[in-house]
């Protein structure tokens, strides 16, 4: 049996900038650049009282709060705390899979450290990242990673919670079945057509026929909804590929894809900030009526330096997609590929390239 910790930053970057500048704290800080087309990056927990969310238009968050603080984001300094959060981690175990700069997955099954438990151990880690970085951090604690980053949520900020093996079936039975990753507002609304409200009445139902309603995703909803991951955590997995994706209600036009492109590389655009690496390629994603996967993708000269540039060359895409009149999209994504280092990334010369599957 695995032990398995999610540690998670309570609003990292509002959290640096409240550190590192006195007048900020217990204001509402927002971090992101003002404009029309900025997003915020994150928001101080002030600030989450009043609705501001990461990913957010700036403008909106300035509507919901206007006596936000808008700070700009400094990602120097937010890498330079991920990094002593990281060798916090290290101290207890060399099985550290970072998500992003402000979270990550710790296997502690046979840790470095002589503490009695895991839960334990993430008490001494979230003591040490306070003590060392004036920050907090919330802990979930599991016999998995799926069920660990569900725990790590449910005590925030400066808490943690744990999911002992036998208590898996009772904590999961009651849950929304949103709380599955994966499970948006389109899939909600096709599992509660099905009388699917929450992960208990998901379990009535059996893989085969939740296969035959979703595919490949109801298999995974089956063993979700029964508290198994397998997945074990992986350390030194570079990024890859960022991309985020959504599935219409119904089927749409060509011509009217832009505002959810827009939005989408928003998210993609939020996620990539998160990482040490570079994204090269933009890459756009889209599934026909008729669920034919097109993709459509450019490596620009240099890699995309903004959220703009991002969504620029994703909107320039659609019209490289070369279909009948007429035709209907289920299904648009918007993701960065080609990851690289940082200076590697940026010494990188121009590629293009096309893939119509």
């Amino acid at each position: 049996m695995r032990k398995i910790l999610h540690i998670d930053m309570d609003a990292f970057y509002a959290s640096v900038e409240q550190r590192d500048n006195p007048d900020l704290r217990g204001k509402p800080v927002v971090v992101a650049w003002r404009g029309a087309r900025s997003v915020v990056c994150a928001a101080s927990y002030e600030a989450r009282k009043f609705g501001v969310r990461s990913a957010m238009p700036a403008v909106r968050a300035e509507r919901l709060c206007p006596q936000a603080v808008f700070v700009p984001p400094d990602f120097v300094r937010y890498k330079a705390a991920s990094k002593q959060i990281r060798d916090i981690f290290l101290r207890h175990t060399d099985l550290v899979e970072p998500l992003s700069l402000d979270e990550a997955y710790l296997d502690v099954t046979e840790p470095k450290t002589d503490f009695p438990s895991a839960t334990a151990i993430a008490e001494e880690i979230r003591r040490q990242i306070r003590e060392e970085t004036s920050l907090t951090a919330s802990a979930g604690i599991a016999p998995n990673k799926f069920l660990a980053k569900i725990a790590s949520d449910w005590r925030k900020p400066d808490g943690q919670f744990v999911i002992r093996p036998q208590q898996v079936d009772a904590f999961l039975a009651p849950l929304p079945v949103a709380k599955i990753p994966g499970v948006g507002k389109v899939m909600q609304g096709k599992l509660s057509a099905l009388g699917i409200e929450l992960v208990g009445d998901l379990r009535e139902y059996p893989m085969d026929e939740l296969q035959r309603n979703f595919g490949s995703f109801g298999a995974s909803l089956y063993r979700r909804a029964r508290g198994i991951d397998e997945r074990p955590v992986e350390p030194n997995q570079p990024v890859q590929s960022i991309s985020a994706e959504d599935t219409f209600e119904h089927d749409v036009p060509l011509h009217e894809l832009a505002p959810t492109i827009r939005r989408l590389a928003v998210k993609t655009w939020e996620a990539s900030r998160k990482t040490e690496r570079v994204g090269r390629t933009v890459v756009l994603k889209l599934k026909t009526s008729q669920f034919r996967i097109l993709t459509r993708s450019h490596t620009p000269e240099t890699p995309p330096d903004s959220l703009e540039t991002l969504t620029d060359i994703a909107l320039s895409l659609c019209a490289r997609v070369e279909q009948p009149e007429g035709t209907l999209y289920r299904l648009v994504g918007v993701g960065l590929g080609g990851f690289r280092e940082r200076e590697e990334g940026m010494s990188q010369g121009t590629l293009f390239n096309e893939s119509n599957p």
